[in-house]
């Protein structure tokens, strides 16, 4: 599939990364490009490089590994934990020149110390900053915050070691110079006065008349059939089994083939998906010829054997997808640092589609959806993320007003965007 071409904004991030050995963050607003810089990192860059990600979705959505895998980290708290390291790891960490972190916002400040020692400790050079590899990160902290410890003990730590959970308060970049780059151009809306209202939400220094936009906007009825964004799991299997019961008739049930060592929580689809003629569904890998891309809304028209949807009047036939969990290692033969295959996982690329929770829909973009904040909105810029799923306000609705309370901002996040220069309230 051909990518897009980078816009002259993304290729001076590209460049500056490509061609200078600092360590650096690349953030900005959803729908800014981030994940097509780091796509064209991964295909076109001279250096050596790994792409890992905290978590098992976030790694398969990159073509890379998990952190801990990939450093074969205990998991936890790491502390001052010796880590073990077979010559092979060493090996193959030796050979890396740069390491790419994506979803960085959710790297806890221990782990980010834990990858700097493992990094020192493998490659012999102990005084060097990560072992003298280049870090390079992406992520919006305004939109996805690290898990908070749930045992007291754990929590104990951090407050006592830690100005903050965040990434950014890790003890390594007291010794290492981190350069922070903010996209600002934003490609998923073309609405000035939109992109605004979003970007004060997104800082959580919203006024009276921007909300009251929002909620003018939202406050008609949602079509039947435009997709809900909800916080909980619960709503969602809800919503999704209801609507799939008022079918009648019979459909597919589709069992995936998982092989080698893929962990159930870090599947990519549902490994038994329920399918009837009517059903909405959302595509969930984007079509080698561009006929759908990831977060593509349309309807079921048809199931035997394969599956037929129907987006935009047009019927495609849509096929199984293999999601493929890669592992680094070093050849010594080649003295290259090698990406196998370690695991499959084949299904249709597809899940129902009447409701999807806002942290699924990170990273798609919607032409129409329906915001249901439940009671409250629970976590830090869930709110935004909601919002800037959708392309205009005339796309948005809202099963109930926002309230101030639903805009959660992380102070400390906005204190390290401050001392970095970037991410500041912005206008259009």
């Amino acid at each position: 599939m051909a990518r897009p071409p980078l816009s002259p904004e993304q290729l001076d991030v590209y460049e500056r990364l490509e061609h200078t050995r600092e360590h650096v963050f690349v953030t900005g607003r959803a729908g800014t490009g981030k994940s097509t810089i780091l796509n064209h990192l991964a295909w076109n860059t001279s250096k050596t490089i790994a792409v890992c990600a905290p978590t098992g979705v976030a790694a398969l959505n990159v073509g890379g590994q998990t952190i801990h895998s990939l450093l074969r980290l205990p998991t936890g708290i790491i502390a001052d934990h010796d880590l073990d390291q077979p010559a092979e790891l060493k090996k193959m960490l030796a050979a890396i020149d740069t390491l790419v972190i994506d979803e960085i916002s959710m790297v806890s400040a221990d782990l980010m110390d834990a990858i700097d020692r493992s990094l020192r400790q493998a490659r012999g050079k102990k005084l060097d900053p990560f072992g003298g590899v280049q870090i390079i990160m992406f992520g919006d902290p305004f939109q996805l915050p690290p898990v908070p410890p749930r045992d007291p003990h754990e929590r104990a730590y951090f407050h006592d070691t830690y100005r903050s959970l965040w990434f950014f308060d890790a003890k390594v970049w007291q010794q290492a110079d981190l350069a922070a780059i903010e996209l600002t151009e934003v490609h998923r809306q073309s609405d000035n006065r939109f992109k605004q209202i979003l970007g004060a939400v997104r800082h959580g220094v919203v006024d009276a008349d921007q909300a009251g936009e929002l909620n003018a906007a939202g406050a008609r009825p949602a079509p039947r059939d435009v997709i809900t964004l909800a916080t909980t799991n619960a709503t969602v299997n809800r919503i999704n089994a209801a609507r799939l019961a008022e079918i009648r008739g019979s459909g597919l049930k589709a069992v995936a083939e998982v092989t080698g060592d893929f962990k159930e929580n870090t599947y990519p689809a549902d490994e038994v998906l329920e399918l009837k003629p009517g059903a909405q569904v959302m595509f969930l890998r984007n079509d080698p010829d561009g006929r759908w891309v990831n977060g593509t809304i349309g309807v079921v028209s048809q199931v035997k054997g394969t599956v037929w949807v129907e987006v935009n009047n047009e019927e495609f036939e849509v096929e199984p997808t293999v999601w493929e969990r890669f592992r680094y290692r070093y050849d010594a033969d080649t003295k290259k640092l090698e990406k196998e295959v370690v695991a499959e996982f084949e299904q249709f690329p597809l899940r129902l589609a009447w409701a999807v929770t806002v942290h699924k829909s990170q990273g798609h973009t919607y032409d129409a959806a329906n915001v249901d904040l439940g009671p409250r909105a629970f976590s830090a810029g869930q709110t935004y993320v909601a919002l800037s799923r959708v392309r205009s306000l005339e796309g948005l609705y809202l099963a109930r007003p926002l309230q101030p309370r639903d805009v959660i901002v992380d102070p400390n996040v906005v204190r390290f965007m401050q001392e970095r220069g970037v991410g500041q309230a912005a206008s259009a």
